[in-house]
Protein backbone atom coordinates (compact mmCIF):
# COMPACT_ATOMS: atom_id res chain seq x y z
CA UNK A 1 0.00 0.00 0.00
CA UNK A 2 1.31 3.20 -0.78
CA UNK A 3 2.09 6.20 1.76
CA UNK A 4 -0.81 8.24 0.72
CA UNK A 5 -3.59 5.08 0.50
CA UNK A 6 -2.44 4.45 4.34
CA UNK A 7 -2.16 8.26 5.66
CA UNK A 8 -5.44 8.36 4.31
CA UNK A 9 -6.90 5.08 6.23
CA UNK A 10 -5.00 6.29 9.42
CA UNK A 11 -6.58 9.83 9.05
CA UNK A 12 -10.52 8.84 8.26
CA UNK A 13 -9.73 6.15 11.19
CA UNK A 14 -8.83 8.95 13.76
CA UNK A 15 -11.04 11.71 13.04
CA UNK A 16 -13.87 8.59 13.33
CA UNK A 17 -12.65 7.67 16.69
CA UNK A 18 -11.47 11.01 18.12
CA UNK A 19 -13.43 13.84 16.43
CA UNK A 20 -13.06 16.33 19.27
CA UNK A 21 -8.79 15.82 19.47
CA UNK A 22 -6.68 19.05 19.73
CA UNK A 23 -4.63 20.09 16.49
CA UNK A 24 -1.60 19.00 19.34
CA UNK A 25 -2.80 15.71 19.92
CA UNK A 26 -3.61 14.94 16.40
CA UNK A 27 0.58 16.49 15.65
CA UNK A 28 1.04 13.99 18.33
CA UNK A 29 -0.65 10.72 17.38
CA UNK A 30 -0.36 10.89 13.39
CA UNK A 31 2.20 13.54 12.45
CA UNK A 32 -0.48 15.78 10.54
CA UNK A 33 1.66 18.76 11.56
CA UNK A 34 4.78 18.09 10.26
CA UNK A 35 3.51 16.05 7.09
CA UNK A 36 5.72 18.91 4.69
CA UNK A 37 8.19 19.46 7.28
CA UNK A 38 11.85 17.87 6.49
CA UNK A 39 12.94 14.75 8.18
CA UNK A 40 15.83 16.81 9.51
CA UNK A 41 13.62 19.21 11.10
CA UNK A 42 11.26 16.60 12.80
CA UNK A 43 9.00 16.26 10.39
CA UNK A 44 7.76 13.35 8.05
CA UNK A 45 9.54 14.93 4.84
CA UNK A 46 6.08 14.12 2.66
CA UNK A 47 4.69 15.21 -0.91
CA UNK A 48 2.25 16.47 -2.66
CA UNK A 49 0.28 12.58 -3.08
CA UNK A 50 0.31 12.87 0.71
CA UNK A 51 -0.88 16.36 1.47
CA UNK A 52 -3.55 15.55 -1.20
CA UNK A 53 -4.84 12.36 0.26
CA UNK A 54 -4.55 13.87 4.36
CA UNK A 55 -6.45 17.14 3.04
CA UNK A 56 -9.50 15.00 1.42
CA UNK A 57 -10.35 13.00 4.38
CA UNK A 58 -10.04 16.23 6.59
CA UNK A 59 -12.63 17.43 3.89
CA UNK A 60 -14.57 14.58 4.12
CA UNK A 61 -15.01 15.45 7.91
CA UNK A 62 -15.72 18.64 7.32
CA UNK A 63 -12.34 18.74 10.10
CA UNK A 64 -11.77 22.21 12.11
CA UNK A 65 -8.12 21.24 12.40
CA UNK A 66 -5.82 24.11 10.90
CA UNK A 67 -3.98 21.92 8.29
CA UNK A 68 -4.18 24.26 5.63
CA UNK A 69 -2.85 27.29 7.18
CA UNK A 70 -0.43 25.89 9.68
CA UNK A 71 0.47 22.44 8.02
CA UNK A 72 0.68 23.86 4.23
CA UNK A 73 1.29 27.00 4.03
CA UNK A 74 3.07 28.37 6.95
CA UNK A 75 5.57 25.23 6.29
CA UNK A 76 5.96 26.09 2.56
CA UNK A 77 6.77 29.50 3.67
CA UNK A 78 8.44 28.64 6.67
CA UNK A 79 11.03 26.25 4.42
CA UNK A 80 11.78 29.46 2.24
CA UNK A 81 12.48 31.49 5.53
CA UNK A 82 15.68 32.00 7.09
CA UNK A 83 14.09 30.94 10.16
CA UNK A 84 14.09 27.14 10.29
CA UNK A 85 13.45 26.67 13.54
CA UNK A 86 9.88 27.39 13.08
CA UNK A 87 9.59 24.21 11.38
CA UNK A 88 10.25 22.05 14.89
CA UNK A 89 7.56 23.96 16.64
CA UNK A 90 5.41 24.12 13.78
CA UNK A 91 5.82 20.23 13.20
CA UNK A 92 5.05 19.51 16.73
CA UNK A 93 1.68 21.53 16.49
CA UNK A 94 3.34 23.53 19.81
CA UNK A 95 1.74 26.39 17.60
CA UNK A 96 -0.70 26.68 14.96
CA UNK A 97 0.58 29.14 12.03
CA UNK A 98 -1.60 31.67 9.19
CA UNK A 99 -0.47 32.86 6.33
CA UNK A 100 -1.42 36.60 4.86
CA UNK A 101 -0.58 36.66 0.73
CA UNK A 102 -0.19 39.63 -1.08
CA UNK A 103 -3.46 41.40 -1.42
CA UNK A 104 -5.56 40.05 1.31
CA UNK A 105 -5.47 42.93 2.98
CA UNK A 106 -4.40 46.67 2.93
CA UNK A 107 -0.83 46.70 4.42
CA UNK A 108 2.13 49.03 4.32
CA UNK A 109 5.67 48.23 5.92
CA UNK A 110 7.86 51.08 6.72
CA UNK A 111 10.79 50.02 7.67
CA UNK A 112 10.46 47.53 10.51
CA UNK A 113 7.18 48.80 11.24
CA UNK A 114 3.80 47.38 9.69
CA UNK A 115 0.68 49.56 9.87
CA UNK A 116 -2.70 48.32 8.19
CA UNK A 117 -5.64 45.28 8.15
CA UNK A 118 -6.07 42.10 7.22
CA UNK A 119 -10.13 41.69 7.12
CA UNK A 120 -10.02 37.79 6.56
CA UNK A 121 -7.11 35.32 7.57
CA UNK A 122 -7.44 31.53 8.68
CA UNK A 123 -6.88 31.59 12.43
CA UNK A 124 -3.72 30.97 13.37
CA UNK A 125 -1.00 31.93 16.33
CA UNK A 126 1.85 32.87 14.19
CA UNK A 127 1.02 34.91 11.77
CA UNK A 128 3.37 35.35 8.60
CA UNK A 129 2.84 37.92 6.29
CA UNK A 130 4.16 38.50 2.95
CA UNK A 131 4.46 42.30 2.53
CA UNK A 132 6.54 44.75 0.77
CA UNK A 133 8.72 41.87 -1.08
CA UNK A 134 9.60 40.63 2.08
CA UNK A 135 8.04 37.48 4.50
CA UNK A 136 7.76 38.94 7.61
CA UNK A 137 6.37 37.50 11.16
CA UNK A 138 4.46 39.92 13.20
CA UNK A 139 1.88 39.99 16.32
CA UNK A 140 -1.52 41.63 15.63
CA UNK A 141 -2.44 44.98 17.66
CA UNK A 142 -5.63 43.16 17.70
CA UNK A 143 -7.68 39.83 16.26
CA UNK A 144 -10.85 39.51 16.05
CA UNK A 145 -12.76 36.33 15.59
CA UNK A 146 -15.53 36.23 13.38
CA UNK A 147 -19.02 34.32 13.68
CA UNK A 148 -18.98 32.72 10.25
CA UNK A 149 -21.20 30.96 8.48
CA UNK A 150 -18.93 28.07 8.20
CA UNK A 151 -17.71 27.67 11.49
CA UNK A 152 -15.47 24.63 10.63
CA UNK A 153 -13.51 26.65 9.17
CA UNK A 154 -12.84 29.90 11.52
CA UNK A 155 -11.51 32.91 10.63
CA UNK A 156 -10.54 36.42 12.05
CA UNK A 157 -10.16 40.15 11.43
CA UNK A 158 -6.00 40.75 12.12
CA UNK A 159 -4.97 44.43 12.76
CA UNK A 160 -1.19 45.96 12.66
CA UNK A 161 -0.62 49.57 13.80
CA UNK A 162 3.25 50.69 13.89
CA UNK A 163 3.67 46.95 15.16
CA UNK A 164 7.47 45.85 15.00
CA UNK A 165 8.32 42.70 12.17
CA UNK A 166 10.61 40.00 12.32
CA UNK A 167 11.83 39.90 9.09
CA UNK A 168 12.21 36.06 7.78
CA UNK A 169 13.48 36.70 4.18
CA UNK A 170 12.25 37.50 0.65
CA UNK A 171 8.40 37.17 -0.50
CA UNK A 172 9.44 35.12 -3.67
CA UNK A 173 7.79 32.45 -2.18
CA UNK A 174 4.51 33.24 -2.17
CA UNK A 175 3.39 32.36 -5.34
CA UNK A 176 4.38 28.73 -4.52
CA UNK A 177 3.03 28.77 -1.49
CA UNK A 178 -0.49 29.74 -2.59
CA UNK A 179 -0.62 27.39 -5.53
CA UNK A 180 0.11 24.83 -3.03
CA UNK A 181 -2.45 25.87 -0.43
CA UNK A 182 -4.83 25.96 -4.02
CA UNK A 183 -4.20 22.02 -4.63
CA UNK A 184 -4.75 21.63 -0.67
CA UNK A 185 -7.79 23.28 -0.42
CA UNK A 186 -8.74 21.93 -3.66
CA UNK A 187 -8.18 18.26 -2.34
CA UNK A 188 -10.53 19.04 0.93
CA UNK A 189 -12.98 20.11 -1.85
CA UNK A 190 -12.96 16.35 -3.25
CA UNK A 191 -13.19 14.95 0.16
CA UNK A 192 -16.43 16.79 0.98
CA UNK A 193 -17.78 16.51 -2.81
CA UNK A 194 -17.38 13.16 -2.72
CA UNK A 195 -19.45 12.81 1.45
CA UNK A 196 -22.12 14.73 -0.59
CA UNK A 197 -21.95 11.96 -3.15
CA UNK A 198 -22.16 9.16 -1.21
CA UNK A 199 -24.61 10.40 1.38
CA UNK A 200 -26.91 11.46 -1.68
CA UNK A 201 -26.21 7.64 -2.91
CA UNK A 202 -27.29 5.67 0.41
CA UNK A 203 -30.30 8.34 0.99
CA UNK A 204 -31.32 7.30 -2.68
CA UNK A 205 -30.87 3.45 -2.21
CA UNK A 206 -32.73 3.85 1.40
CA UNK A 207 -35.62 6.77 0.25
CA UNK A 208 -39.32 4.92 -0.95
CA UNK A 209 -41.72 6.56 -2.83
CA UNK A 210 -44.62 4.93 -4.64
CA UNK A 211 -42.89 1.31 -3.31
CA UNK A 212 -39.55 2.01 -5.08
CA UNK A 213 -36.33 3.49 -3.61
CA UNK A 214 -35.93 6.66 -5.40
CA UNK A 215 -32.73 5.85 -6.95
CA UNK A 216 -34.78 3.95 -9.33
CA UNK A 217 -36.30 6.75 -10.60
CA UNK A 218 -34.30 7.99 -14.24
CA UNK A 219 -34.15 11.35 -12.56
CA UNK A 220 -32.56 10.95 -9.62
CA UNK A 221 -29.90 7.86 -11.58
CA UNK A 222 -29.10 10.83 -13.80
CA UNK A 223 -27.99 13.28 -10.75
CA UNK A 224 -25.98 10.83 -9.17
CA UNK A 225 -24.02 9.73 -12.22
CA UNK A 226 -23.61 13.88 -13.08
CA UNK A 227 -22.29 13.97 -9.67
CA UNK A 228 -19.99 10.87 -10.00
CA UNK A 229 -18.87 12.11 -13.09
CA UNK A 230 -17.90 15.51 -11.61
CA UNK A 231 -16.06 14.20 -8.24
CA UNK A 232 -14.03 12.25 -10.03
CA UNK A 233 -12.93 14.77 -12.54
CA UNK A 234 -12.77 17.37 -9.59
CA UNK A 235 -10.21 14.15 -7.67
CA UNK A 236 -8.13 14.49 -11.50
CA UNK A 237 -7.59 18.16 -11.36
CA UNK A 238 -6.80 18.23 -7.36
CA UNK A 239 -4.38 15.75 -7.94
CA UNK A 240 -2.20 18.01 -10.83
CA UNK A 241 -3.10 20.82 -8.60
CA UNK A 242 0.58 21.07 -6.77
CA UNK A 243 2.51 20.96 -10.49
CA UNK A 244 2.58 24.26 -11.83
CA UNK A 245 0.55 27.65 -11.49
CA UNK A 246 -1.64 27.07 -14.40
CA UNK A 247 -2.92 23.45 -13.21
CA UNK A 248 -3.58 25.08 -9.82
CA UNK A 249 -5.90 27.68 -11.21
CA UNK A 250 -7.51 24.93 -12.84
CA UNK A 251 -8.42 23.15 -10.08
CA UNK A 252 -8.84 25.80 -8.25
CA UNK A 253 -11.77 27.02 -10.57
CA UNK A 254 -13.10 23.31 -11.52
CA UNK A 255 -13.17 21.97 -7.83
CA UNK A 256 -14.68 24.68 -6.84
CA UNK A 257 -17.51 24.54 -8.31
CA UNK A 258 -17.63 21.17 -8.40
CA UNK A 259 -18.28 20.95 -4.93
CA UNK A 260 -20.78 23.52 -4.71
CA UNK A 261 -23.06 21.80 -7.20
CA UNK A 262 -22.49 18.26 -5.19
CA UNK A 263 -23.81 19.96 -1.97
CA UNK A 264 -26.47 21.32 -3.44
CA UNK A 265 -27.30 17.87 -5.26
CA UNK A 266 -27.34 16.67 -2.11
CA UNK A 267 -30.15 18.72 -0.45
CA UNK A 268 -31.91 18.21 -3.29
CA UNK A 269 -31.96 14.64 -3.56
CA UNK A 270 -32.55 14.27 0.16
CA UNK A 271 -35.47 16.97 -0.26
CA UNK A 272 -37.33 17.70 2.91
CA UNK A 273 -34.81 16.19 5.18
CA UNK A 274 -31.90 18.15 3.73
CA UNK A 275 -32.89 21.61 4.53
CA UNK A 276 -33.38 20.85 8.45
CA UNK A 277 -30.40 21.66 10.70
CA UNK A 278 -30.36 17.75 12.40
CA UNK A 279 -28.70 16.62 9.06
CA UNK A 280 -25.56 17.90 8.36
CA UNK A 281 -26.04 18.50 4.83
CA UNK A 282 -26.56 21.96 5.14
CA UNK A 283 -23.08 22.24 6.72
CA UNK A 284 -21.58 20.92 3.37
CA UNK A 285 -22.91 23.38 1.68
CA UNK A 286 -21.68 26.14 3.90
CA UNK A 287 -18.31 24.81 3.48
CA UNK A 288 -18.15 25.00 -0.27
CA UNK A 289 -19.67 28.36 -0.04
CA UNK A 290 -16.63 29.55 2.13
CA UNK A 291 -14.47 27.30 0.34
CA UNK A 292 -15.57 29.53 -3.28
CA UNK A 293 -14.06 33.05 -1.59
CA UNK A 294 -10.98 31.06 0.48
CA UNK A 295 -8.36 32.10 -2.21
CA UNK A 296 -10.53 33.69 -4.80
CA UNK A 297 -13.18 32.76 -6.60
CA UNK A 298 -13.49 30.14 -9.73
CA UNK A 299 -13.67 33.13 -12.02
CA UNK A 300 -10.63 34.55 -10.73
CA UNK A 301 -8.36 31.41 -11.25
CA UNK A 302 -9.98 30.92 -14.46
CA UNK A 303 -8.91 34.95 -15.52
CA UNK A 304 -5.39 33.94 -13.90
CA UNK A 305 -5.34 30.50 -16.03
CA UNK A 306 -6.35 32.68 -18.99
CA UNK A 307 -3.88 34.96 -19.02
CA UNK A 308 -1.39 32.30 -18.41
CA UNK A 309 -2.09 30.46 -21.40
CA UNK A 310 -3.44 32.89 -24.30
CA UNK A 311 -0.56 35.57 -22.45
CA UNK A 312 -1.29 39.20 -22.62
CA UNK A 313 -3.19 39.45 -25.24
CA UNK A 314 -6.02 37.75 -24.28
Amino acid sequence: MALADELRTVVRAYLADRPEASWQEFARDVGIAGLLVPEEHGGAGCGPAETAAVAEELGRALSPHPFLQSAVLAVEAVKASAAPELLAELAEGARTATVVLPGDGDLRLDGELLTGVVPYAPAGELVLLYVGGLLVEAVPARREAYRTVDESRPLQRLAFQDTPVRRLGDGGSWTRVRDLGIAALAAEQVGGAQWCLDAAVEHAKRRRQFGRPIGSFQAIKHKLADLLLLVESARSAAGAAARDEMFAAIAGSYCTEAYLTAAGENIQIHGGIGITWEHPAHRYLKRATSDAQLFCPPQAHRARLAARVLGDDS
